[in-house]
C-alpha cells in the first residue's frame, strides 16, 4: 500500500492517477474525501492529525507533500514509521543547493521538511523539481477575459516542468529500488520567458495572446491570488533573479523514466481547457 498526501494537488492527483492505472494499491489523504473526485480504486481517507496511525495502517510507503504536514510532519513521519512505513519521497524543491537565500521563506519550509524526513528514520527520496508549468494558470483569469495578459519580468527564463513528470518520477522512485537516499532535480527540457509561455498558451487556444508587463510595484494580490502576502516580495526577487540568466536544464526525468520531459507547449497543449470559458 503507498499513502498519498496532497493527492488532489497538480503532482498529488498524477501521481495517484498513475499507480492507480498500474494496479497499485494507493490511499489518499485528503482533507475531504468526499469532494476529492479520485479515479475508482484510490481509497480516499481523511487526513486527521488527530489519529495518524490510523492513516498508514497497511502502507509501506508515503509520498508527502510538504505542505501537507506542516508543523505536524514530524508527529505524522513517527506514526508512519510506526505503522510499518519504509520510504517516503518527499516533494520538495529546487530552491535547495541553488545558492539562493537560506532565509527565503520557500528555502525555510523545503528545507526544514526535508531535515524532519531525514530526522524520522525511514528511508527516503527528495523530489526537487523547478518551476511548474502549473503556474502558468495564475493567468487563466486574465486569458479568459480577453487576449492581453499583464504580469511581472516577461523575459523571466525558467525551464517550468510538467505535473505529470513530477509524478512519473515520483512512480519510480516509489516503485524501483535503488532510489533511497537520492535527491533528484527535475526540470522541464528548454528555457523558456514569462512572455513566450504565454504565447504557447495562446497558439494552444488558437488565439494570439500578448504579455504587457509591469512594474514589480505594481504586483500586488490580485496577479498572485494563491501566495501568501507576507511571501509576495520574496518571490518577486525569486522571480527577478530569472531575468537574463539561464535557468537549470536537467535530463532526470528521462533518465528516471525512459522519456524525456515534455516542453511547455505540450503542457498548454494538455491544459487548454482550463483557459476557456
Amino acid at each position: 500500500m503507498i499513502a498519498v498526501t496532497g493527492p488532489t494537488g497538480n503532482v498529488g492527483r498524477a501521481l495517484v492517477e498513475r499507480l492507480v492505472a498500474a494496479g497499485r494499491p494507493v490511499r489518499a489523504l485528503t482533507r475531504d474525501p468526499q469532494r476529492a473526485r479520485l479515479p475508482a480504486g484510490a481509497e480516499a481517507v481523511r487526513l486527521q492529525h488527530d489519529d495518524p496511525a490510523a492513516l498508514f495502517e497497511g502502507a509501506t510507503q508515503l509520498f508527502l507533500y510538504v505542505q501537507a504536514g506542516g508543523d505536524r510532519t514530524p508527529g505524522l513521519l513517527a506514526a508512519a514509521r510506526a505503522a510499518g512505513v519504509r520510504h517516503v519521497v518527499l516533494l520538495s524543491s529546487s530552491i535547495i543547493d541553488s545558492g539562493a537565500d537560506e532565509n527565503h521563506p520557500i528555502h525555510v519550509m523545503h528545507a526544514t521538511a526535508e531535515q524532519h524526513v531525514r530526522d524520522s528514520g525511514l528511508a527516503w527520496t527528495f523530489l526537487r523539481p523547478g518551476g511548474f508549468a502549473t503556474n502558468a494558470l495564475q493567468w487563466a483569469p486574465q486569458i479568459r477575459a480577453g487576449d492581453t495578459v499583464r504580469g511581472v519580468f516577461a523575459d523571466g527564463r525558467t525551464a517550468p516542468v510538467h505535473e505529470d513528470d513530477i509524478a512519473a518520477v515520483a512512480e519510480r522512485a516509489l516503485l524501483d529500488d535503488g532510489h533511497e537516499g537520492a535527491a533528484h532535480r527535475l526540470t522541464g527540457p528548454a528555457a523558456i520567458t514569462n512572455a513566450g509561455q504565454v504565447a504557447a498558451i495562446g497558439r494552444a487556444l488558437g488565439r494570439d495572446l500578448r504579455f504587457t508587463e509591469l512594474p514589480p510595484d505594481e504586483a500586488g494580490p490580485e496577479l498572485f491570488p494563491h501566495v501568501p502576502p507576507a511571501m509576495l516580495q520574496d518571490l518577486l526577487k525569486t522571480f527577478a533573479a530569472t531575468v537574463g540568466q539561464p535557468p537549470e536544464i536537467t535530463g532526470t526525468v528521462q533518465e528516471i523514466t525512459g522519456r524525456p520531459a515534455r516542453p511547455f507547449a505540450a503542457w498548454a497543449a494538455d491544459h487548454a481547457a482550463d483557459f476557456k470559458n
